[in-house]
């Protein structure tokens, strides 16, 4: 579901709930009139209606009541989840945020190639990092989502004269970590002149098809294949483009390059001698091929693309020309200085060919390939460490005094290459901002309500296009949150799920679920059904202080005993486990042992996973709490979302070993568990999960499926 399907809830009077209806842009409150109490409407739920309780289970939340224009959503594929649709009736976050940039910055594909951040789509590999500090490196990622917005602008300028205009939000990676350009809230950090940004530094500008540019192209194409065509005996001259394609053709399917890089000059050259037929309209071969007495800029950078379409190869970062004419080497030497690419000649040995190689450095790459329009010269960063340079010292923060029209991604890694330096979105807690809200407190205590949920899936399960696929719930909002207790959208989900026989699943720390247990075995008499309750450890003094919001352990056993004793084989989401505060030996075998003695049929374990928002949340939590923690996080974290995988294995081994003493372990952590029953009565088509007794399938949370409970 994408923001752009929300529309706002038409205003009606208000009720004793103390509703009120932000005034929008263009419908302003009438003269006089007293302002709402109410938080700021975030920018993009115009007129939406934000509700505020008196109660004291609701104070402090604020909650902003929308219609929706869908809420069956499909899962990307990129994700690599094990399942494919999912509905969120609340939303704590999106897949989106605010940190944007203007729609004509230059964006590093995955190929080295670029393109403005306007013209970006979902699915496209793009550049991005992974790790942390030292650690960090280059890694292609995919592109999850496109949006724009409108912000105030600000421009960004840095030594080596890259301008990049962004919102005040947006975030940049530098020497003193992640910095928002000009935040609005106090405590972010912020971006200083004098702060070195981490990346490669501007994107050269791509070439201009000029005459000489064509020219050079021509010259460097035709001249680069002759010396491979004499050497291999084909004796040719080049009398038109399309006769020397041919026998360029000819004479490179007979080579055998004996260089180190791995391929051979030539093997992507057909597409530069179409390049050169359409140039040659407008260039005269015989004038291409002189060698001009003061070559200008976009000769050199022409001759250098139809060189390397000829003579040379690439192979992750190096770039190499290999030739038997020293002369025409010397050329591209030349041609290379020009455009202040460092580079090396060796000899060829024995009669073979000699090279003029570029530094194998990650700015040399993209530069070449960005200046000279080599667009055929495969590019492979990853593993590549990210750096900083002085080159990308900030010199100027600039605010524009204009509102313009920004754009942002959202990535699989959460950051992505924008005009050479490392620029940050968002997953988890900090996507909630796309709504303009904090990734912090605010993912908390506001709220986003699609209250025509219900009526929503009943339509959309009734479409002729729904084939009824199973449908995960809970798997990023909690369903089953406090708020659920106040609008009662489950209840018409379930019904209309039960009616259309639909298979679902639901993962929860909700004990609300129980007020709809009626509902749930009636589901479940006519299609599978898969319950799952996350309940991480038993220490209530870690609740209190980890999970305040969240109905207590004790409690959700309570819940599971509950589901059990009604027929439902409920499985158990250990997570999550708590880096020396929840994962010693005596915590976890008095975890497991209250989950087996619910009545759980299955425990899967899961540590502390901390994405980008949630990492800066909990930090902050814990050095308040646990201070004496902090540097063993920092050596466990350091160098992703993920604890080190040796230390994982050790935490999985503790659960299992715990799991066998109360009978919960199985060996395949995969598998799903059968009681009572069989494949065989299940209905046909069926996915597995929980159904009615006599056929009852237990469904084992994947890894994929429980990272999406990242501190729900």
């Amino acid at each position: 579901m994408r923001w752009s399907h929300l529309v706002a809830q038409e205003s009606t009077a208000p009720d004793p709930d103390t509703a009120a209806l932000v005034p929008a842009a263009l419908d302003p409150a009438p003269p006089g009139a007293t302002a709402p109490v109410a938080p700021p409407l975030p920018l993009a739920l115009p007129r939406a209606r934000v509700r505020t309780f008196d109660t004291p289970s609701f104070s402090g939340l604020t909650f902003y009541e929308i219609q929706a224009k869908s809420i069956i959503n499909r899962v990307p594929a990129a994700s690599r989840l094990p399942f494919e649709w999912t509905i969120n009736p609340y939303r704590g976050c999106s897949h989106a945020c605010t940190y944007c940039l203007g729609g004509d910055t230059p964006i590093l594909l995955a190929d080295g190639s670029t393109r403005p951040l306007a013209q970006i789509r979902a699915g496209e590999a793009v550049l991005g990092t992974t790790g942390a500090g030292a650690h960090r490196r280059y890694v292609a990622t995919t592109v999850l989502a496109h949006w724009s917005t409108t912000r105030p602008a600000y421009r960004v300028t840095l030594a080596d004269g890259t301008r990049l205009v962004s919102g005040g939000e947006h975030r940049f990676l530098t020497d003193r970590g992640w910095r928002h350009v000009s935040p609005a809230r106090a405590g972010c950090p912020v971006l200083a002149v004098g702060d070195r940004m981490a990346g490669v530094g501007r994107f050269a500008d791509p070439p201009k098809e000029s005459p000489d540019y064509r020219a050079g192209f021509v010259c460097g194409l035709v001249r680069g294949d002759a010396t491979w065509s004499t050497r291999s005996g084909t004796g040719r001259r080049a009398r038109s483009s399309r006769a020397a394609t041919r026998e360029s053709e000819r004479s490179r399917s007979s080579w055998a390059g004996a260089d180190d890089l791995g391929s051979r000059p030539g093997g992507r050259a057909a597409g530069a001698w179409e390049r050169a037929d359409a140039y040659l309209e407008d260039v005269a071969l015989h004038e291409a091929l002189r060698w001009p007495e003061c070559p200008t800029g976009d000769w050199h950078r022409g001759f250098l693309a139809g060189a390397f379409g000829a003579t040379g190869h690439a192979q992750r970062l190096a770039v190499a020309f290999t030739s038997h004419d020293e002369a025409f080497l010397r050329r591209v030497t030349e041609a290379l200085t020009h455009l202040g690419l460092p580079s090396r000649r060796t000899p060829g040995v024995r009669g073979g060919p000699s090279t003029a190689e570029l530094g194998r450095d990650l700015w040399s790459a993209l530069r070449f390939r960005h200046a000279t329009g080599a667009d055929t010269a495969p590019l492979d960063a990853s593993g590549i460490g990210v750096r900083t340079d002085a080159r990308l010292t900030v010199v100027d923060i600039e605010e524009l005094g204009l509102t313009l029209p920004l754009y942002d991604l959202t990535t699989g890694t959460g950051d992505f290459l924008a005009d050479g330096v490392v620029s940050h979105n968002c997953f988890a807690r900090n996507t909630h901002t796309y709504l303009d809200l904090d990734a912090g407190r605010d993912f908390d205590t506001r709220i986003v309500v699609k209250v025509n949920a219900g009526e929503l899936v009943r339509r959309e399960l009734a479409a002729a296009t729904w084939r009824g696929a199973p449908i995960a719930m809970g798997t990023n909002v909690d369903v089953y949150q406090r708020a659920e207790g106040r609008y009662r959208l489950m209840p018409p989900i379930l019904a209309a799920l039960r009616d259309f026989a639909n298979p679902f699943s639901i993962l929860t720390k909700g004990t609300l679920i129980l007020r709809d247990l009626e509902l749930l075995k009636q589901a479940a008499e006519v299609a599978p059904v898969g319950l799952s309750f996350s309940i991480g450890f038993v220490d209530e003094r870690i609740w209190r202080s980890v999970e305040p919001g969240t109905p207590s352990p004790r409690r959700r056993l309570d819940a599971v005993r509950a589901l059990t004793d009604a027929g439902f084989a409920v499985g158990v989401l250990m997570a999550p486990i708590l880096p020396g505060l929840t994962d010693t030996e005596e915590s976890i075998e008095e975890t497991v042992a209250a989950i087996a003695g619910a009545g759980a049929v299955s425990v899967t374990p899961l540590a502390l996973h901390l994405r980008r928002g949630a990492r800066e949340w909990y930090a902050a939590w814990l050095t308040r709490e646990h201070p004496e923690l902090a540097p063993r996080y920092r050596e466990l974290y350091g160098a992703g979302s993920h604890l080190p995988r040796a230390t994982q294995a050790e935490i999985a081994a503790r659960v299992r070993l715990a799991a066998r003493r109360h009978g919960l372990h199985r060996p395949d952590p995969a598998e799903s568990h059968q009681v009572d029953g069989g494949d065989g009565d299940r209905p046909p088509g069926a996915a597995a999960g929980s159904a009615p007794r006599g056929g009852r399938v237990v469904h084992r949370t994947s890894q994929a499926e429980v990272e999406q409970l990242t501190l729900l």
